[in-house]
């Protein structure tokens, strides 16, 4: 069972109503055209959010509703009935069926010469496999999802490139990828002790894509009980493939703990973080770290932990330049894993456009024994709450590839090890860069700081089997349980490399 299909569709559970089925959408008929245009969306989440919420309607026959994972993968779309399949554009679109942990009805549309026209339920969308039994025609079912194809790997094959599936959550990926980190369109409350609010897109418009266009244009409606927001998403699949998302949002009541451009991901262990792990792997995670350019442009290394207690971190920054969740060991020998080639997973960038203001980045890790979890999330959250009954927008591009789209001459931190005894760690740090790999040492120092314990014999020297340099240091906690730890590579006061910062737990 993969690790996504669990955490996607908890999360929609945790939505769950009741609702009247079967039935038809309010908001458009299933055998005529409504007029559609880019305020259409936008006008649907502004009239949700001046009414109560109401839950997403899971109602399934029960033979859907009591799939085991094996069985719900035994449904599958038939390829043949891929939206735009021979019609000589760069995409073709898959639906998803409803049913396992994934009820909640999603109506989707096809948008052409400004008329959108839902895409009608029917089997014979569906391959239903190995003993599963097809449901009653004449049910109005709508589907759960839908992924987006597109030959990035080789010109003769749609290669699976993006999904939709699961609350608010979708992943991508670019050329030679697996997927790997997810997107949401918005977290509320998330890691709250009352409990996190999971956002659900009830609709999906997918425009026809336009002959000689290498993006296509999805617009989703969202809906929870804090908030109504519209999305547009323009993905251009590629070697990195690139989403421009533009977001509306409409509280319905005031929110003051709101994930903008969430990002959710797995670490499990590192060399930074073995404790008790009896594993022939040296590393299991999705990304291995967090890299934030603030305001100032200053730029933050921040390696991920699998902590003992639930931690929550934050960055704080003035109209924030960018952040993501990024995978920077390539190897397939920093994993040696041949099924789930955690190497080739995307790092996912979010690059703020325009100013988002006075806000911080967070960084929640979540205990987990078991790679199958989700346990990292990152967001931007404003300074101030959202207030009930006004608009906001936010417009942002998210960047699925194998590195971060900006570019900088900074010396950068790759594997962060550590060891030794309780009394006494030892910390050795990698870095890499082609402005530092030939530097002369004359000069070059390093600066570490703890905000408790002590810090002794720093010593700092080339690395050539990386082509870079080492940083080792010592740290003695001194009875503390917690420390902040920070780190750079230096000329003089001149910063060669980016900040590393780190949270040391006992």
């Amino acid at each position: 069972m993969r690790r996504r299909d669990v955490l996607l569709g908890a999360a929609v559970l945790a939505l769950s109503g009741t609702g009247t089925w079967p039935r038809n959408p309010a908001m458009a008929q299933t055998d005529k055209p409504t007029r559609f245009d880019a305020q259409t969306v936008r006008q649907l989440a502004r009239e949700l959010a001046m009414k109560p919420f109401a839950a997403p309607d899971q109602q399934l026959p029960s033979d859907l509703n009591e799939l085991s994972y094996d069985q719900y993968r035994n449904i599958r779309f038939n390829q043949d009935r891929s939206l735009w399949r021979g019609q000589g554009t760069p995409f073709e679109a898959q639906l998803l069926h409803r049913g396992f942990l994934f009820r909640d009805r999603v109506d989707i549309y096809t948008v052409a010469q400004g008329e959108a026209r839902r895409i009608e339920y029917t089997p014979g969308l569906f391959r239903f496999e190995h003993g599963i039994t097809a449901p009653d025609p004449k049910l109005d079912l709508a589907f759960s999802g839908f992924r987006l194809h597109s030959p990035i790997n080789r010109p003769d094959y749609f290669d699976e490139v993006a999904v939709f599936q699961g609350a608010s959550y979708f992943r991508a990926l670019g050329k030679d990828q697996v997927y790997g980190t997810s997107a949401r369109g918005l977290a509320i409350k998330t890691a709250d002790a009352a409990g996190e609010e999971f956002p659900v897109f009830k609709a999906f418009w997918i425009e026809d894509p336009r002959p000689g266009v290498d993006s296509v244009v999805v617009h989703a409606l969202l809906d929870s009980p804090s908030a109504a927001a519209a999305h547009r998403f323009t993905i251009r699949p590629g070697a990195s493939t690139v989403m421009a998302v533009e977001m509306t949002l409409y509280p319905r009541v005031d929110v003051d703990k709101a994930g903008l451009a969430a990002l959710t991901s797995m670490f499990m262990f590192g060399p930074n973080d073995r404790d008790g792990i009896d594993d022939f792997r040296p590393m299991v995670c999705d990304a291995n770290g967090l890299a934030i350019v603030t305001g100032t442009g200053e730029r933050l290394w921040r390696p991920l932990a699998n902590p003992q207690r639930l931690q929550i971190s934050s960055f704080e920054s003035t109209n924030i330049r960018g952040f993501g969740l990024m995978q920077r060991q390539r190897s397939f020998f920093d994993y040696q894993d041949l099924e789930a080639r955690y190497e080739r997973r995307p790092s996912v960038w979010v690059e703020p456009i325009g100013d988002w203001g006075d806000g911080a980045v967070h960084l929640v890790e979540i205990p987990t024994p078991e790679e199958v979890h989700d346990n990292i999330v990152a967001y931007w959250r404003p300074k101030e709450p959202f207030r009930k009954g006004r608009e906001y927008a936010f417009t942002y591009r998210l960047h699925w590839g194998w590195d971060s789209p900006d570019s900088s001459d900074l010396g950068r931190f790759g594997q962060t090890r550590i060891g030794g005894t309780g009394e006494r760690r030892q910390f050795v740090l990698d870095l890499v860069g082609d402005t530092i790999k030939n530097l002369p040492p004359e000069n070059i120092t390093a600066r570490v700081t703890a905000n408790t314990g002590q810090v002794s014999n720093i010593v700092l020297q080339r690395n050539p089997e990386i082509e870079g340099w080492r940083l080792a240091f010592a740290f003695e906690p001194k009875g503390a349980d917690v420390a902040e730890l920070r780190a750079e590579m230096l000329r003089g006061e001149e910063r060669l490399s980016e900040s590393w910062v780190y949270r040391w737990t006992a």
